[in-house]
């Protein structure tokens, strides 16, 4: 009898044991795993505001390119220190998925800021054939706020919910992510509006949709470079270069409707020369009234070279007459 209830005993103590054990790994797990959804809460929650900062300083303008990039690149690197942390958690077996998918979102958010960062000065130059590049370029980098969103609901924020319930915890908050602010930065031509490139703003190959009934289109009046008129033709016209040049260009709305974002257009180029180009865009013009732009070229022109110097008012939707919409013009640049 002794002999049983001893081994009974020892039995309950056994029991009771793994029981205690398994509670404490139990216990330990579920810990792990509360831990593990905090610390991505905090990472994504810094990230959150990163991004959103990260648009706000490349709409608020009034910087100089220089003085933009530099705060666009302190944003990326705040970016590699959030994707940093993400790879140095602990990570529990049960969120190896979704930890792979967190760093690669924040992967993607750190690259297209530093990308973004590398085409600010290119997008705000005066030269509409360098600024629409790198503006068409900025806006493709935005999709990646996008697909970030997409990735971390589905891939990271989802699986970790699915994970706490099937495991019965209860209690938890699950951080949503809000990198893409607003869907009109992945269109060139609003990016260009927004960072404030008028060069850039023909990137998005002006408006959609049919446009309105009546007729549409430009003219070009008149160019003048400081207090010279430029005249058409063979004559060769002298004009005294300068850093700070720009071209006042008249056009008439010779349609019938009020057009939009019409851009006017300056090139300078010539045999052995580079071509120069500057653009810039009027917001709105009216039915059978002028309209004056001061186009700066951003550049000293090439000095005692003859140039080629073509003035446009590009076409507006449903413009079918354009042969007016060009000037070209011979001169020569003087200190």
């Amino acid at each position: 009898m002794r002999r049983a209830v001893a081994a009974g005993a020892g039995l309950l103590v056994l029991v009771l044991l793994v029981v205690f054990v398994r509670g404490c790994l139990g216990s330990a797990k579920e810990q792990a795993l509360k831990d593990y959804n905090r610390d991505v809460a905090g990472i994504v929650e810094a990230s959150n505001e990163n991004t959103a900062t990260f648009f706000d300083t490349l709409a608020a303008g009034g910087s100089s390119p220089s003085d933009l990039q530099t705060q666009i690149n302190q944003l990326r690197v705040r970016a590699e220190s959030e994707t940093g942390e993400a790879v140095k958690l602990d990570v529990p077996d049960e969120m190896k998925a979704p930890q792979r998918n967190l760093v690669l979102t924040l992967s993607l958010l750190q690259e297209s800021i530093g990308k973004v960062a590398e085409k600010i000065p290119s997008a705000l130059a005066s030269d509409s054939a360098v600024a629409e590049g790198a503006v068409k370029s900025i806006s493709g980098e935005m999709q990646a706020f996008t697909a970030g969103d997409v990735v971390y609901q589905r891939r990271v924020a989802a699986v970790i919910e699915e994970i706490l319930d099937k495991e019965e915890i209860g209690g938890q908050t699950i951080q949503r992510s809000n990198f893409q602010q607003n869907l009109g930065w992945l269109a060139p031509d609003i990016v260009a509006r927004r960072i404030g490139s008028e060069a850039g703003r023909g990137a998005g190959g002006g408006a959609t949709g049919d446009p309105a009934p009546g007729t549409h289109g430009h003219g070009l009046v008149s160019a003048t470079v400081g207090d010279k008129a430029l005249e058409p033709g063979g004559a060769s016209n002298r004009l005294t270069a300068s850093s700070t040049l720009a071209f006042k260009v008249v056009i008439a709305n010779q349609g019938e409707n009020i057009e939009t974002d019409v851009r006017v257009r300056v090139r300078i180029g010539g045999p052995g020369v580079k071509t120069i180009s500057a653009q810039k865009t009027v917001d709105q013009t009216r039915p059978g009234t002028n309209a004056e732009v001061s186009v700066p070229l951003g550049q000293a022109p090439p000095i005692g070279e003859p140039v080629t110097i073509t003035i446009e008012v590009r076409a507006v939707p449903g413009e079918g007459k354009t042969d007016n919409n060009s000037q070209t013009y011979t001169a020569l640049f003087e200190r």
